[in-house]
């Protein structure tokens, strides 16, 4: 079913141009060493931050924007067509870009913005909604994984984009590339690949970090397009997965189906990251197409067996592309186009506000950085009683929607439109508003 071996560099550029084809290629193993950074709280080191949660740790930034928004440092050009946000480690900014109708895993210097390297990681996804690929790659110990479009999936050097290995998910499990494009992240655990190939017999697969060899297989569902996230529960860790047909909660060690959830599922396209609140116990699973959300209660163990029960199930938060993010038990996110804030407890509503429309946002330094698909920029207190804007501004002439979601790295906040990045000063250092907190 795969087959691996050790090739040198020279031998892999000859056959890049066969890397969908090929099930797996190996051509190192991980390097070990962990990687160094200046302040590990700064690092957004895979989708959502580096705790898959949109939340930055960053603190001590602009309380208040100008009326033209704040200070652009850069726009970084040439990262090619496509979707994919931003992680970030050290100087080092990794994402996907597609050109020459080939997609790019690329690594960009954040000071100069130069492009690094660019590693070729299959051939360009094209589509209706937009070209090229979805997926944030994700960075740990010094190797950056990323899953393509069209299904290669990569680990690569993040110093110099050297491939370790190369796995095209689609031919290895017999799995469909799903309509619009693989969009998911990677999870990286720390000996496991993990993302929902979705093959008939092989839908949630986990692959060895240092090889790329299949470790485990399990379920059937068609991939969907969201990203996993890793929980730790009742002496035990599962990855949470939101599929075409269900979320489901599946053991780190062999793949076993823990639990399985239908109910906020729809069948056009389930995008939502999953939300765990340890503090509770509760998972959050929300989609948009008219469905809704459901919040579940996580109990049991890894010894006695988990079960889920669903606590309530609302039509009120409905995320589409974008997650909501959780603050002191409160839930902040679009659904559909209005932004909402909701208590994660019981559902309750708390305030609606039309914002800066359909959109994405992350949390920093307690305000919401909010970007609409069609390029306008807000940051908003995050704040249970009201909806206060703190200043917006828009991006000039967005390429195409603006889904690739902000991105903030050691006080700048990163947005993607397309071939550009734009890179903003969100230092609050001198900003006299900056609250104490």
């Amino acid at each position: 079913m795969s087959s691996s071996c050790n090739t040198s560099r020279s031998l892999f550029r000859a056959l890049a141009v066969l890397a969908a084809a090929a099930c797996t290629t190996v051509f190192s193993t991980v390097p070990t060493v962990a990687q160094t950074t200046s302040d590990a709280a700064t690092e957004w080191s895979q989708w959502r931050g580096a705790d898959r949660d949109g939340r930055s740790h960053e603190r001590g930034l602009t309380a208040q924007w100008p009326s033209e928004g704040p200070d652009r440092l850069q726009v970084i050009r040439g990262l090619g067509l496509g979707y994919s946000s931003i992680a970030a480690t050290g100087d080092l900014l990794v994402t996907q870009g597609a050109r020459e109708r080939r997609e790019w895993l690329m690594a960009i210097d954040r000071s100069s913005g130069i492009i690094r390297w660019r590693t070729e990681n299959g051939p360009i996804f094209r589509n209706d909604q937009g070209d090229g690929p979805r997926g944030t790659p994700t960075i740990r110990d010094r190797v950056i994984y990323a899953l393509a479009a069209n299904g290669s999936l990569i680990a690569a050097d993040l110093q110099s984009g050297e491939p370790l290995w190369q796995v095209d998910v689609t031919r290895r499990f017999r799995a469909s590339t799903p309509r619009w494009g693989y969009s998911e992240s990677p999870l990286v655990t720390d000996d496991l690949v993990l993302v929902n190939a979705g093959g008939r017999r092989a839908s949630v697969v986990a692959l060895d970090r240092a090889s790329g060899d299949t470790v485990w297989t399990s379920q059937g569902d068609p991939a969907g397009y969201s990203s996993a996230i890793e929980v730790e529960h009742g002496g035990g860790r599962q990855a949470v997965f939101f599929t075409h047909t269900r979320a489901l909660g599946v053991n780190l060690g062999d793949g076993e189906l823990l639990w399985d959830y239908g109910r906020a599922a729809n069948n056009t396209a389930n995008a939502a990251t999953p939300i765990f609140s340890p503090e509770e116990n509760l998972l959050f699973v929300s989609s948009d197409y008219g469905t809704g959300a459901g919040t579940l209660q996580l109990s049991g163990s890894h010894a006695a067996g988990y079960r889920v029960e669903e606590r309530y199930f609302t039509n009120s938060m409905r995320n589409h592309h974008s997650t909501s993010v959780l603050a002191d038990g409160v839930l902040y996110g679009f659904s559909g186009s209005v932004l909402t804030a909701m208590r994660l407890a019981d559902g309750e509503i708390l305030w609606r506000d039309r914002s800066v429309g359909k959109g994405s946002l992350i949390l920093a330094d307690r305000r919401l950085y909010l970007l609409s698909e069609r390029g306008t920029v807000a940051l908003a207190d995050v704040d249970p009683q009201t909806y206060r804007e703190r200043g917006r501004f828009s991006l000039p002439r967005p390429q195409a929607n603006t889904w690739s979601h902000p991105m903030i790295h050691q006080k700048r906040l990163y947005i993607r439109d397309q071939d550009q990045l734009y890179v903003f000063d969100i230092d609050g250092a001198a900003d006299p508003a900056l609250p104490s907190e």
